[in-house]
């Protein structure tokens, strides 16, 4: 069971604030992001025995072989994202939930899917008790997204994709923006999808990145 500590001290934001530094040296301009880093208690997403973990710039493996990604990538696939107060955005892949909640700080109604079900109920109940009941948690396949909430302004994807999921396109607002890692197992290109008014696609390619991969369907609801 997943030891949580809500405690949020003077040592806790003394070690977000270095962390943000750390990520602003590597590139991450946007303040609004790097504010909303500094203000979410990364800790209280790992059990309590790893808090010396919790302010590293480096991923950590959490429930059903998933990991909390990496500060620094967390920073910079938010920033591609360009979030404006009150766009949609739908997360795929909601992990740990970190993500969310930096796009939730952001002003964002965020919309996120895990496929995971255990993932999917634990992070669903951490959220509320976390003081983000506004996050909008969803268990299915991402793949599919949410056709009953669409469009979305904005769409980020925490996963390696092999290719860009038509359907999440077609979810996609016109001038919107979806921000995914593509590629194998091995490693991803962090691209960056902007749909023009035409409905057309273009693309630009942000740096190699490795993700754990988006696998398609829902999970055994026993895992």
């Amino acid at each position: 069971m997943l030891q949580r500590n809500f405690e949020d001290n003077y040592r806790h934001k003394g070690l977000r604030k270095k962390l943000v530094e750390e990520i602003k040296r590597k590139g991450i301009s946007d303040e609004n992001v790097l504010k909303a880093i500094e203000e979410i208690p990364r800790h209280w997403f790992l059990d309590a025995a790893f808090l010396e973990f919790a302010y590293q710039d480096k991923p950590f493996p959490i429930a059903c072989q998933q990991t909390i990604s990496q500060p620094y990538t967390v920073a910079f696939q938010t920033q591609l994202l360009d979030v404006k107060p009150r766009e949609k955005v739908l997360e795929i892949g909601t992990g740990s939930g970190y993500q969310a909640c930096v796009l939730s700080k952001l002003g964002a109604k965020v919309f996120t899917i895990e496929r995971q079900k255990k993932l999917y109920q634990q992070t669903k109940e951490f959220l509320i008790a976390a003081g983000f009941p506004e996050i909008k948690c969803f268990y299915g396949d991402g793949y599919k997204g949410l056709p009953a909430y669409a469009p979305f302004d904005k769409i980020i994807i925490t996963a390696g994709a092999p290719e860009i999921p038509e359907a999440l396109i077609e979810q996609l607002k016109p001038g919107g923006r979806l921000v995914v890692p593509v590629g194998d197992y091995s490693f991803q290109i962090m691209t960056l999808v902007i749909k023009n008014a035409d409905g057309s696609i273009t693309k630009e390619e942000h740096g190699v990145f490795a993700f754990v991969p988006m696998l398609k369907n829902k999970a055994n609801d026993n895992v």
